[in-house]
């Protein structure tokens, strides 16, 4: 193989590729990236046996060919060479070495053979549909930070992305819980997307997914079956193996009698809860929201460390109101908040919370209380 690719063009992959790529690895030729070069392009292939990136880079090949190199260390070589410079990769299939030359730089590492290098099996994906980057983006996003991190309740560690009936009609949802918060986050169904089987999409998965949906203008090709699903523009490919598990009912959780109603600035709240939980040593110490006619009291008691308490002009009209949350989970949901306002509808100080961003239905959170 020998082949010549522009250091930004090889950064760009080699990051996708060494972030799959577990740092320890008790089988060696996982711990590396298999390069294969071909026509015009050189591809750079990594997995972890859960999930599988597949980048295609413009190159100048030389001469066809494969190889695999200790993938971290190929992106920490890159990582280092100076911008605008051209890469070299060659390697003769006899030395058991990939030569890595850039202007009077020169590196040699070791590879293993491509034979050994596991390819995910291609699934027969029963659906298939394209969908924008910007609403793949929001719902992962707004959903990711209430994905479960327990590992004996394996089938919450992902986000449960299914088609589901909305408000005004069929729905692509996006649903997260840990049993303290859950975000369910909707967008309009794309076309073809109607048989779509309820998958969990690994937490994993949804972080390097994350990098794949940055460009606004990108079609996502979206592919699922019931053990997997691939996310594929013309340059990367993600598959990833679904959790093997069943999504609880979710819909049980969500309230629908809490009539107590509160609207207030998503940010100022966000920056009070901030501040009046700094005096608490632990992050989950409660916050106690105090409500009364158009007026919330924040505040913190903390024994051993001290008090602290900050008051908010709101809108709210109802009885008097005293409730308790984890400081962590109220500003992670506040800032989940892309319009001005949080709506926050209560029904006492025991039962669960419901929040949305205004009038907006696409976006709700639903937060446990604390005792206080």
């Amino acid at each position: 193989m020998k082949a010549s690719i522009e250091r930004s063009a090889l950064l760009k992959a080699m990051s996708r590729a060494q972030s799959v790529v577990e740092r320890r690895n008790t089988i060696p030729i996982l711990a590396n990236v298999l390069i294969e070069a071909e026509g015009e392009t050189v591809s750079f292939r990594a997995t972890d046996l859960d999930i599988e990136i597949i980048d295609k880079s413009p190159a100048m090949v030389e001469q066809a060919g494969a190889t695999t190199v200790p993938a971290h260390m190929l992106h920490e070589i890159v990582r280092k060479l100076p911008d605008g410079a051209m890469v070299a990769l060659s390697d003769d299939g006899t030395s058991g070495r990939m030569e890595i030359t850039a202007g009077r730089s020169h590196f040699s590492l070791a590879t293993l053979p491509r034979e050994d290098f596991p390819i995910m099996a291609s699934s027969e994906y029963e659906c298939n549909f394209p969908a924008k980057a910007p609403v793949l983006r929001r719902l992962f996003d707004k959903a990711k930070f209430a994905i479960s991190t327990e590992e004996t309740r394996y089938y919450l560690n992902g986000v449960y992305m299914h088609a589901s009936q909305g408000a005004d009609g069929l729905v692509l949802r996006c649903v997260a819980t840990d049993g303290h918060r859950l975000a369910r986050i909707d967008a309009d169904l794309p076309i073809g997307a109607e048989e779509l089987p309820g998958v969990i999409v690994p937490r994993k998965t949804v972080a390097e997914l994350g990098k794949l949906l940055g460009d606004d203008d990108a079609m996502i090709a979206v592919s699922v079956s019931e053990t997997k699903i691939r996310f594929a523009t013309p340059e990367v490919t993600l598959t990833s193996k679904v959790i093997d598990g069943t999504f609880p009912d979710y819909t049980r959780v969500i309230p629908t009698g809490n009539t107590k109603r509160l609207e207030v600035d998503a940010a100022e709240f966000a920056r009070a809860v901030d501040r009046v939980s700094t005096v608490s040593s632990e992050r989950s110490r409660a916050v106690k929201l105090t409500l009364d006619e158009d007026r919330l009291v924040l505040s913190v008691n903390a024994p051993d460390s001290g008090a602290a308490e900050e008051e908010l002009a709101v809108a709210y009209g109802d009885e008097h109101l005293e409730i308790g949350f984890n400081a962590k989970y109220l500003l992670e949901i506040a800032n989940q908040v892309d319009r001005e306002n949080a709506v926050f509808m209560f029904n006492s100080s025991g039962d669960p919370t419901l929040m949305r961003e205004g009038n907006d239905d696409s976006a709700i959170y639903v937060v446990m209380p604390m005792r206080v």
